[in-house]
């Protein structure tokens, strides 16, 4: 049992407890900066949108007839650099995680709430660096910054963007640094590990790979940023450094970062699944362990990314066996949401059909990467459209649908409102038909051969393109129906009760929006998490 006061009618919540922009810029309160996130995030989604859309435009015709080669360089390099950096890896741990964690364990905030705010003040300058190259001219590089060719060939505004990555992932370090010190002491009475909800797992694990793995990534960019100012040689074979190097520093984060982006989207898809089933997570143990699991493989597998970079053959093997290990963690997470689906009481509300819409896109993403581990198949896939429709179909069929679904459930309890359940269900339909229709023929265009990165493509593949473009349209229209509706919610929506969905998580035993310190008192946990049976129903006295 979970016992806790109901919140006091005059108490004001954390939308309304201080007024006036000067609060909202200076707060401490974990969910007030998790809104600034989301504001944030949504501003630096739209503008990767924007380029992928010019990309698509691009690509609708064989010829490069829209834009030159170097233009149509800067815009799949300012596309990849603004989603990877600036939406997915922060998007629900920034503000999902910002939100709810600490509700979830019956904390009143998060163990640092002034590093919290700080932490969303240097995201907020690493995006000023981001705008300012993109309102420069971009930069050319591609969003991994390869070298040579970023530190000697490229245009002058690698170093500024380099600097803008860099200086965003001092974030990233103190958001997973403070919700591990959260989670380790401020859970509430009772609130052992093994009461916790699946959702905090997913985010502790994510947290070790933000602490672990960030560092890396942020000195790899300022080695560059140093060689390209200074010509120090560290990876530019001119200055007597080696490029394959920076291939291992790169990829040594940046694979455990595509965890960063979908482990947390993992932990909400349980959320959702548990609730609208009704019924507790099948193997409670197993996804908690499978989430510290895939954090710890993820740091392990970076070589898959350099079969072709003049890495030795035993070291691919050794990478390729451990990229089939990798699979199995995320394996057990779907075996363990379809059995919990089973004979379950599933209803299709609309978080729901993006939770199924995740499993089966992640799913596509996951068999495809296998692919990818093989030596043989790398070898004739690599840096063509077939890596694009992967990376796609678990970043964004993957993160974004994660990112979609957990904004749908929690949508009520952050602001208060319902929105429409019409519309949002048909949104989550064309999001999910527009994304299909946009990455599926990406796969068979890089079996076909053909490349990443260029502007202009033999005729014979245009049709695929064409169908991709089309694609691309529709689930752009989907993203702008829920928008619409989201907003229009905030102050046309039905009041939302404390508890819409029937959930039994510790966030839903307050008032829809929250009230400013969370709970009345804190609460005192007695009895296992997910407890849906009539006999283990939660009351709150």
């Amino acid at each position: 049992m979970i016992t806790a006061t109901h919140p006091v009618e005059t108490k004001k919540n954390y939308l309304n407890a201080e007024e006036g922009l000067k609060s909202w810029l200076l707060t401490s309160d974990h969910k007030r900066i998790a809104i600034l996130y989301l504001i944030s995030v949504t501003f630096f989604f739209a503008l990767g949108g924007m380029y992928a859309a010019l990309i698509r435009l691009e690509l609708a015709t064989p010829a490069g007839d829209l834009v030159e080669s170097n233009v149509y360089n800067k815009f799949f390099t300012m596309h990849g650099v603004i989603m990877v950096f600036f939406f997915l890896i922060p998007s629900i741990p920034a503000v999902l995680g910002n939100f709810f964690l600490p509700m979830m364990i019956g904390a009143k905030d998060l163990a640092f709430p002034k590093i919290n705010l700080l932490s969303w003040y240097i995201y907020m300058v690493g995006g000023v660096f981001t705008l300012y190259v993109l309102l420069s001219g971009g930069v050319d590089t591609g969003w991994t910054f390869y070298t040579p060719f970023s530190t000697s060939y490229s245009n002058g505004y690698v170093i500024a963007a380099g600097l803008g990555i860099f200086i965003n992932g001092f974030s990233a370090i103190l958001t997973g640094l403070n919700f591990i010190v959260t989670v380790h002491r401020m859970r509430a009475p009772g609130m052992t590990w093994f009461r916790m909800p699946l959702f905090v797992w997913a985010h502790y694990a994510t947290s070790m790979i933000q602490i672990l793995g960030t560092p890396v990534i942020a000195v790899t960019l300022f080695l560059l940023v140093l060689e390209r100012g200074l010509h120090i040689g560290f990876f530019d074979p001119a200055y007597g450094g080696d490029p394959v190097l920076y291939q291992h520093l790169f990829w040594f984060y940046s694979h455990p970062a595509v965890y960063i982006m979908i482990l947390p989207s993992m932990g909400v898809v349980t959320e959702i699944i548990t609730t609208f089933c009704s019924k507790k997570p099948f193997g409670y143990t197993f996804i908690a362990f499978s989430s510290v699991a895939i954090a710890v493989f993820g740091f392990l597998v970076w070589g898959h990314h350099l079969f072709v970079s003049s890495q030795s053959i035993y070291a691919g093997l050794v990478f390729s066996v451990l990229s089939y290990i990798v699979a199995i963690p995320s394996a057990i997470k779907v075996f363990n949401w379809t059995a919990t689906m089973y004979k379950g009481s599933v209803r299709l509300e609309t978080p729901m059909l993006y939770a199924i819409g995740f499993i089966g896109l992640f799913t596509v993403g996951g068999l495809t990467g296998l692919f990818l581990a093989s030596l043989g198949m790398n070898v004739h896939l690599t840096d063509t459209y077939f890596v694009i429709a992967h990376f796609h179909y678990v970043m964004v069929g993957g993160a974004i649908m994660g990112f979609m679904g957990g904004i749908h459930y929690w949508w009520p309890k952050m602001f208060g409102r319902m929105y429409s359940q019409v519309w949002s269900k048909v949104a989550a339909i064309i999001i999910f038909t527009g994304f299909n229709l946009t990455f599926f023929p990406q796969f068979i265009l890089g079996y076909m051969g053909m490349p990443r990165r260029y502007h202009a493509y033999p005729a014979e593949w245009q049709v695929l393109n064409v169908l991709s473009s089309a694609g691309a349209s529709i689930l752009g229209l989907g993203y702008l129906i829920a928008i619409i509706y989201l907003l229009y919610s905030l102050k046309f929506g039905a009041i939302a009760p404390p508890n819409p969905w029937g959930a039994t998580t510790l966030e839903w035993m307050t008032d829809s929006p929250p009230i400013a310190e969370n709970f009345e008192v804190t609460p005192v946990i007695t009895q296992e998490v997910y407890t849906y049976s009539a006999e283990e129903v939660l009351h709150v006295v």
